[in-house]
């Protein structure tokens, strides 16, 4: 079992920059695939980006160039770095854990709300 605590939403004017972090229980962390998600209200959740047990990076094609994933597997902590911030960036932020073994992501966090004004 994996527990995610996800923290740093907050309200930023546009054109500024958060960074999320999320830090996960248990040993395994390095072995596990992460990924960054969120859901604006009346939408579903999408993929925002993602990286490997091997630090590769994926990003959903909105968010490229102005947001970067990455971890310290040492603190077991992902982090979403994200500048040029729109109001469309916001939503409630989640991460995700993907076992190896596993096609989806079968641990989640609670989330933590990025609201961007315009």
């Amino acid at each position: 079992q994996v527990q995610l605590v996800e923290s740093g939403g907050g309200l930023v004017q546009a054109g500024g920059s958060l960074r999320l972090s999320c830090t996960a229980s248990g040993r395994t962390f390095s072995r596990y695939a992460m990924g960054w998600f969120r859901q604006a209200p009346g939408k579903e959740r999408e993929l925002v980006a993602t990286i490997t047990s091997g630090s590769s990076t994926n990003y959903a094609d909105s968010v490229k160039g102005r947001f970067t994933i990455s971890r310290e597997n040492a603190k077991n902590t992902v982090y979403l770095q994200m500048n040029s911030l729109k109001p469309e960036d916001t939503a409630v932020y989640y991460c995700g854990a993907r076992p190896n073994y596993s096609s989806g992501y079968p641990y989640w966090g609670q989330g933590t709300q990025v609201t961007v004004s315009s």
